[in-house]
């Protein structure tokens, strides 16, 4: 049956008339004060918000017209008073009776819109999350006839109209009165109301003032005149202070002209991890919109917390955070370039300065190389690295080594450093954060250099071998001594190598450690676990230890003739390398040094008959 014939065949029915949502006020205002927004200290942002949006659309008719907001907060109650456009009866009803609608998108004001702060109309209802009553009395600026209104809500959703004598508000402009609801006095203590309204105002374009005591203090403190240089990092080092508690190690300007962007970004004097998301302070037209904007910047710039001031990001719903888009994307890259500008000019002029902020932020540095060539040249001289020739850059130690041989992993790097160093091999541990990856890329900003991955396997093959005879004299001690460690994964080799004072060492690379890995899994796990993981037993080279035939110790054991006294003295050598590459102990591990070091005293004080 198709649509038509099925449409023919249904009744008809009369129209019906349309109906309206009926509002839960009180739910409402829960879900305001526990989901959208994250204290209830926004209210008076709030109420500032609406006060000086109403002056800035007064002002777009009345370029002269005063532009004043006065708090005053007493007995747990606050009124907020501003000069601004103000309402008629027609607006009020229009306006403040009907959630979600905005007075700015009043007739004549829509192409100002983004010269306002509020922008979803939702700004009056805040108010309920500390106010058990709203009253609202205010004066058209657009329309001089009309008489004063009054307009005066409860939090159970009810409301009532009425116009005033001309006497009770003989200006134009709005008055807001609160009157605090059970649980919640606190937030209109006059000090609380101080302290909130300095915190969100301080840059407000108006006259704002709590009582007597003015709020907003302009210019701001990185677009004031001051004596010198010296004077204005002190003076921006005093008011990082103030606003996050720690004195910068510099201070970074952040002007974004086409972006409508003016502030500073403070260096922090301690390093802090990669992973951890920075909080920065924005103001949206000089009212704080966040402390805690976390994507302002790029993500290597986590050595920085910012505060500034812009006129083209756009808030989310609950104004407290920006929202994500083509602008913000725009300006994260212009910031960053600010920063990237700010370390190529202290790697050209200031060196100390650099030296002193590479001490503390060079993994921010390192972060930012990776992507940006330029920067990797520039920081060449400066970025550290851990090499077998001491902490040095990238740039002295390519002009020391003519091949630039580096480890992936801090295992790998402590096995071979110690006969790499002894053989003249210049190693650098790029098993630190982004470090091996900026090895690699040296050939791109470095023509010429020459970069080579040093293992353990390579190592090895670059030991000297022990004389064919003299190895196979030796065959009964090696037979002993690997049969001791078989257990535990690891083969026993001789060579040959310095220094002569190193015993052994422990090899083995990242195949080795995974398949290890996986034995220990396999031993430890269920019957049916235990078949999976052994379905994936690889063919993987097993760890060495390489005992150094030029040492006099082991010279000493390799004529031992007693299998258990062999098999002791090989476990201590090798408990003996784990430790020195610092490498972490399994429970076998742990297990066998115990037990070596017992044997070796129970053989130091056996007699020769026998009798301790």
């Amino acid at each position: 049956m198709d649509s038509q014939t099925s449409q023919a065949s249904q009744p008809s029915h009369s129209p019906q008339s349309p109906h309206t949502f009926q509002v839960d006020l009180r739910g409402l205002v829960d879900l305001l004060s526990q989901h959208l927004y994250s204290s209830p200290k926004v209210y008076l942002r709030e109420l500032l918000q609406n006060a000086v949006d109403a002056i800035t659309a007064r002002r777009a008719a009345e370029p002269d017209a005063p532009a004043r907001v006065r708090l005053s907060a007493e007995g747990g109650a606050l009124r907020v008073e501003d000069t601004g456009v103000g309402l008629t009866e027609a607006d009020v009803h229009d306006l403040l009776a009907t959630i979600g609608r905005s007075s700015k998108r009043a007739e004549g004001l829509q192409e100002a819109r983004s010269d306002f702060l509020g922008q979803f109309g939702i700004g009056l209802l805040a108010c309920f999350v500390v106010a058990e009553r709203i009253r609202v009395v205010s004066r058209s600026a657009r329309t001089p006839g009309a008489p004063p209104v009054e307009w005066t809500a409860s939090d159970d959703g009810s409301y009532t109209v009425r116009t005033l004598p001309d006497a009770e508000r003989p200006e134009p402009g709005t008055t807001v009165h609160l009157v605090a609801r059970a649980g919640a006095a606190q937030w209109l203590t006059p000090e609380r109301v101080g302290a909130l309204a300095r915190d969100f105002g301080s840059l407000l374009p108006y006259d704002v003032r709590v009582g007597d005591e003015p709020v907003t203090d302009l210019p701001a403190p990185w677009d004031r005149s001051y004596p010198s240089p010296a004077g204005r990092r002190v003076a921006l080092a005093r008011h990082c202070h103030e606003l996050f508690g720690f004195t910068p190690l510099d201070t970074i300007d952040l002007a974004v002209p086409l972006a409508g962007i003016r502030g500073v970004a403070y260096v922090l004097p301690s390093a802090v991890s990669p992973a951890q998301r920075a909080g920065h302070r924005v103001h949206l037209k000089g009212m704080l919109l966040t402390e805690r904007a976390e994507q302002l910047l790029p993500d290597w710039a986590f050595f920085v917390r910012c505060v500034l001031d812009t006129d083209s990001l756009r808030p989310t719903a609950s104004r407290e955070a920006l929202y994500e888009d083509e602008t913000l994307t725009a300006v994260r890259e212009a910031l960053g370039e600010r920063i990237r500008a700010w370390l190529t000019g202290l790697a050209a002029g200031d060196p100390e300065r650099l030296a002193a902020f590479l001490s503390v932020h060079h993994l921010g540095v390192k972060s930012l190389a990776r992507h940006d060539r330029e920067m990797l040249r520039t920081m060449l001289p400066w970025l550290p690295f851990e090499t077998t020739d001491g902490r040095l850059s990238l740039e002295e130690f390519a002009q020391r080594h003519p091949v630039v041989h580096f480890t992936r992993t801090v295992e790998e790097y402590r096995q071979v450093a110690p006969i790499a160093s002894a053989q003249g091999i210049g190693v650098i541990n790029g098993g630190y954060t982004y470090d091996s990856e900026l090895v690699e890329a040296l050939p791109s900003v470095r023509p010429g250099t020459v970069v080579a991955e040093l293992d353990a396997e390579t190592v090895t093959a670059h030991l000297d071998a022990v004389d064919p005879a003299e190895e196979l004299a030796l065959s009964g001690f090696l037979a002993a001594a690997r049969a001791r460690l078989d257990p535990l994964g690891c083969d026993v080799v001789l060579r040959v190598f310095h220094p002569l004072s190193l015993p052994a060492l422990h090899l083995d690379d990242r195949d080795a450690r995974h398949e290890q890995a996986r034995a220990d899994a396999e031993a430890q796990a269920d019957d049916l676990w235990a078949g999976i993981l052994g379905s994936l037993r690889g063919s993987a080279p097993r760890a060495r230890l390489v005992l150094n035939h030029l040492n006099p110790l082991v010279r000493r054991i390799s004529s031992l003739h007693d299998p258990e006294l062999i098999g002791t003295a090989t476990e201590s050598l090798y408990g003996q390398a784990l430790l020195m590459a610092q490498r972490p102990l399994r429970p076998a591990d742990s297990a066998l040094l115990n037990r070596a070091f017992i044997g070796l005293l129970e053989w130091a004080t056996h007699s020769e008959d026998g009798q301790a």
